[in-house]
C-alpha cells in the first residue's frame, strides 16, 4: 500500500476517532425524562397540563397522530430535502451565506430541520462558532436517530410561542382541536409560526401571522403540493386564535391522576419522555356537569359546595367527575375533592338494607312494616318529617325514606352483617376508632364517600354487581356482588316507579331514573344517587368542614340537580323496557298476615295488594315485638254480650281466630279497620292484663261521644289526660302524630270537621289506648 493511502486511511480513522470521543465528551443535551405532565380525557383533549422543569407546555405526539397537510407544510416550507441529507445541506448553506454576502443580510435562511431540531435542543449564541456548534450537533443527530425520530423531536419541541412548544399544545391552546384535524390555513399558521414564535402569535398578531401563514400557502402552490383551489380556500380563512390559558377541565381528578403518576406502578401510564396520563373522563359529560355546578353554585350560601360523579354502568369509566363547585373558589373550598371525601351518607344506604332483606327472605316489596314510636334497646329513631304513618308497605318505605321501618329492619337483619355485605360489596362504613356496627348505620352512622357510593348504585342497575370506578382505562375492572339480581330489580324498581307490578305498562324511550337522597344528622351532608340504563349518578351537597347548613336536604337541594344531570347526559334519552329476572314473580299478597291471597283465609285478609317476590316466597308480616303469641291469635268471646273476655272469667267463652295487626299498628287502624279484625272491646267484668290496651285509658272523652263546637267558634275543642302511663308517648288524631309528650302533660284535640274521628295515644313499648268520637256541626238557619 501506498505511503499516501496509508496516510489517508490514518487520518480518517483518527478524524472517526475524535469524533467519537467527542461524542462521549458532549452527548446531546436530549429532553429531561422528567420533562412535565399532561392529564387527558379519553379523546386525547388535554383536561390539565403542567408545565416541564423548564417551565414550558408540551403534548407529546408522533407524526401518524398529526395531520398529514402540516407535515407536508413543514417539510416543504422548512426543509424540502429532509429525506436525503446529513443533517446539512451544504447548497442550501452556500446559498445563504452569497446571499448574505451580496445583500448585507440575511435573505433565507440555511438551517435543515435537523439543525432546527439541534438549536431547540442546544442553543447556540449567534456567532459563526455557534453556527458551527449547530452544524455538529445536527450530524450528531443524523448518527444517533432516524429521520423519523428527528422529525418528532421538531414536533413536540418547535417554538410556539410563550411557553407552548411543539404542533399538538399550539393546536389545542390556539385553535381548540387536534393537530390532527388542522385545515390546509391552520396547517400553514402553524408551519411558520417557529419562524419568529413571539412575533406571529395569532392570538396577538393575527395580521402578521396570516401573513406568514399566506407565504407557506404560496411556497406549497409553487412546488405543486396543493392545488391551486386549496390554496385559494386556504386564503379565504380569518387567522383567529384563543388566548393561551389555562383552561382547565376536572381540575381535581387530573391532581389526583398526576398523584398517581408520580408513583413507579404510573409507569405504564405514560408515554414517552413527557408524561401523559390518560383518563376515562368524556369532554362533553365533565363540561356539562361542570357548568351544572357553576349555574347553582351562586344560589347556595357561603362556603357551600358541591361534588358530583357520573359513571358508564358497562365499563365502570369515570365519564364526569366534580370533586368542588367552582375551583376558582377559594371560600368554598375548592381544592378539597369531596369525590373522595369522607362523609355521614344518610339514608342512601337503605336500598342496600332492603335488597339484603329481600335475599334473605326476609320481605317483599309489600310486606307490612310499621312506621310508628318504637324504641330499640333503648334508641328511638324518628322520621325526617318528624310524624309516623302507621301501617306501611317496604315500597312505600322505601320512597318515602321512613326511618322506623328501615331501623326496624336492620335490628332484624343485624348491623354487623349489613356492614359486613356493604364492605364485600365494596361499600366501606368508617365509623369510629373502637366503634362498632349499630343500629345508627341506616341513618348515617357511619362515613363512605360518593366515589364508594356510586359504585354500589350501579348494582341496581347491573344485575346486582357494585364496581369499583375506573378514572384511567388501564385501571382493573373490579366487581364484587352486593345484592342478588332479583333483589337489585325489585328494588330498582321501586326506586323508579314505586315497586307496583300491577302499574299500566311503561312506553319503552320515556326516561327512568331510580334514584335516592339523603341527609345526614344537622342537615351537614345533602346526597342523592341514581341510576339509568347507562349511567350512575351521584351528588353530594354541603360545606367540606362539616357545618350544618339547615334547610338544606337531599330532596330539596341535590335531587333537583341529579335529575338535570341524567336529563342531559349523551344517550340517556330512553329507557329500554325491562323482563324482571326468572326468580322475580308478581303475587296477590294479604294485610295483616303478609302472605299470598291463595294461602289465607278470607277473614284473614284485611286488605289485598300486589307485590314483587323473590324466589317464589311470600314471607309473613315481620314477627311483633310486643305480642309474642304471633298474628293469628285466639280470643273468647262473651255469648251473651259479646264482648271480649276469657275462659278463666267465663267458662263457656266462644274462641275465635283473628288476623292480629302489629301491635304498634294497632292505634292507626280506624273503626272500620278495627271492627273488620274481629275484636270486640273488654267486657268490664274480665280484662285481661297486659294486652295491647289493657293497661292505659284516655280520661276526658269516652267512646261514642259526639262533641259540638261553643256558640260562635268553628271547632271543638277537649281536653285529654292519659292514665297508666310513664315516660313519652305520641298523640294521634285520626292517624296523624300530633305531638310526643311525657304521659302526665294534658293534650288538647281540636276538631273542625264533621264525622267520625279516632283519638290514640301509644308508648314506646307499644301499648295503645283508642277513643272513637264523632263530631257534629250546628244545623245552618
Amino acid at each position: 500500500m501506498r505511503r499516501s493511502a496509508r496516510v489517508a486511511l490514518a487520518t480518517l480513522a483518527c478524524l472517526v476517532l475524535t469524533a467519537w470521543v467527542l461524542d462521549r465528551l458532549f452527548p446531546l443535551p436530549l429532553p429531561p425524562h422528567e420533562a412535565g405532565l399532561i392529564v387527558a380525557a379519553a379523546d386525547g383533549t388535554p383536561l390539565r397540563t403542567w408545565p416541564s422543569v423548564d417551565g414550558v407546555w408540551r403534548y407529546p405526539v408522533t407524526a401518524e397522530q398529526v395531520s398529514p397537510r402540516y407535515l407536508q407544510a413543514v417539510l416543504n416550507y422548512e426543509d424540502r430535502w429532509f429525506r436525503w441529507h446529513p443533517g446539512v445541506n451544504p447548497f442550501a448553506m452556500l446559498r445563504a451565506a452569497w446571499q448574505w454576502a451580496r445583500n448585507g443580510r440575511i435573505v433565507s435562511g440555511g438551517s435543515t430541520l435537523t439543525m432546527q431540531v439541534a438549536r431547540m435542543l442546544d442553543p447556540p449564541p449567534r456567532t459563526l462558532r455557534g453556527k458551527l456548534r449547530q452544524v455538529v450537533r445536527a450530524l450528531q443527530l443524523e448518527v444517533h436517530f432516524s429521520k423519523d425520530e428527528i422529525l418528532t423531536l421538531y414536533l413536540n419541541h418547535a417554538p410556539m410561542g410563550g411557553i407552548v412548544e411543539g404542533v399538538e399544545m399550539a393546536s389545542r391552546a390556539y385553535l381548540g382541536k387536534p393537530s390532527k384535524y388542522l385545515s390546509h390555513a391552520e396547517a400553514a399558521m402553524l408551519a411558520a409560526l417557529p419562524q419568529a414564535p413571539s412575533r406571529l402569535r395569532p392570538d396577538r398578531a393575527p395580521d402578521k401571522a396570516q401573513a406568514a401563514r399566506d407565504k407557506v400557502l404560496d411556497r406549497m402552490a409553487a412546488f405543486g403540493v396543493w392545488s391551486a383551489a386549496e390554496v385559494a380556500d386556504a386564503r379565504v380563512e380569518r387567522v383567529g386564535a384563543q388566548p393561551i390559558r389555562a383552561h382547565w377541565l376536572a381540575p381535581l381528578a387530573a391532581e389526583r391522576l398526576r398523584g398517581e403518576a408520580r408513583t413507579p406502578a404510573a409507569a405504564a401510564r405514560t408515554e414517552g419522555a413527557l408524561q401523559l396520563v390518560r383518563s376515562t373522563l368524556e369532554p362533553e359529560v365533565q363540561s356539562t356537569l361542570e357548568r351544572m355546578l357553576l349555574d347553582r353554585v351562586d344560589q347556595l350560601p357561603p362556603k357551600v359546595s358541591m361534588a358530583a360523579l357520573v359513571m358508564d354502568n358497562a365499563s365502570l369509566a369515570v365519564l364526569g367527575y366534580a370533586g368542588s363547585a367552582d375551583f376558582s373558589d377559594r371560600a368554598r373550598y375548592a381544592y378539597v375533592d369531596m369525590v373522595r371525601g369522607v362523609r355521614s351518607p344518610g339514608s342512601t344506604l337503605k336500598p342496600f338494607l332492603y335488597a339484603i332483606a329481600l335475599d334473605e327472605g326476609l320481605i317483599h316489596s309489600e310486606s307490612l312494616l310499621s312506621d310508628a314510636p318504637q324504641a330499640f334497646s333503648g334508641y328511638e329513631p324518628g322520621n325526617f318529617q318528624a310524624a309516623f304513618s302507621g301501617p306501611v308497605s317496604v315500597a312505600e318505605a322505601l320512597t318515602r325514606s321512613l326511618n322506623v321501618p328501615a331501623v326496624d329492619l336492620l335490628d332484624r337483619v343485624g348491623p354487623q352483617r349489613f356492614a359486613a355485605r356493604l364492605r364485600a360489596g365494596g361499600l366501606r362504613l368508617r365509623m369510629a376508632k373502637g366503634a362498632t356496627p349499630n343500629l345508627s348505620l341506616i341513618l348515617g352512622g357511619a362515613g363512605t364517600t360518593l366515589e364508594e357510593l356510586v359504585g354500589a348504585y350501579r348494582a341496581l342497575a347491573a344485575g346486582g354487581l357494585a364496581g369499583q370506578p375506573r378514572l384511567t382505562p388501564d385501571a382493573p375492572r373490579v366487581e364484587n356482588r352486593i345484592m342478588s339480581e332479583g333483589a337489585a330489580f325489585i328494588v330498582r324498581d321501586i326506586l323508579e316507579t314505586g315497586g307496583h307490578p300491577d302499574r299500566p305498562f311503561i312506553e319503552a324511550g320515556s326516561r327512568r331514573v331510580a334514584w335516592k337522597t339523603g341527609t345526614s344528622f344537622g342537615f351537614r351532608d345533602a346526597w342523592a344517587v341514581g341510576v339509568t340504563d347507562r349511567h350512575t349518578i351521584g351528588v353530594w351537597v354541603g360545606r367540606p368542614d362539616g357545618t350544618p347548613n339547615p334547610g338544606f336536604f337531599g330532596a330539596n337541594i341535590a335531587a333537583p340537580l341529579l335529575k338535570d344531570i341524567a336529563a342531559a347526559l349523551p344517550g340517556a334519552a330512553a329507557s329500554a323496557p325491562r323482563t324482571p329476572p326468572k326468580n322475580v314473580g308478581v303475587a296477590e299478597i294479604c294485610w295483616p298476615l303478609g302472605r299470598a291471597l291463595a294461602d289465607t283465609d278470607p277473614a284473614h285478609c284485611h286488605q289485598q295488594r300486589t307485590a314483587w317476590t323473590l324466589n317464589g316466597a311470600a314471607p309473613p308480616t315481620l314477627p311483633d315485638r310486643v305480642r309474642p303469641s304471633g298474628q293469628l291469635d285466639t280470643v273468647w268471646i262473651d255469648p251473651d254480650s259479646g264482648l271480649r273476655t276469657t275462659p278463666a272469667c267465663r267458662a263457656d267463652a266462644q274462641a275465635r281466630r283473628v288476623a292480629r295487626w302489629p301491635t304498634h299498628l294497632e292505634p292507626f287502624l280506624g273503626p272500620a279497620m278495627r271492627e273488620r279484625v274481629g275484636i270486640p272491646a273488654w267486657s268490664p267484668r274480665c280484662v285481661a292484663a297486659g294486652d295491647g290496651a289493657g293497661n292505659l285509658r284516655i280520661n276526658g272523652l269516652t267512646p261514642g261521644s259526639v262533641l259540638r263546637p261553643a256558640p260562635g267558634q268553628a271547632s271543638a275543642r277537649v281536653q285529654l289526660q292519659l292514665l297508666g302511663a310513664s315516660g313519652a308517648v305520641w298523640w294521634l288524631l285520626d292517624g296523624r302524630v300530633l305531638r310526643s309528650a311525657p304521659a302526665a302533660a294534658t293534650q288538647l284535640i281540636e276538631v273542625a270537621t264533621a264525622g267520625a274521628h279516632t283519638v290514640s295515644v301509644v308508648d314506646a313499648g307499644g301499648r295503645f289506648a283508642v277513643v272513637d268520637f264523632s263530631m257534629s256541626l250546628p244545623r245552618a238557619n
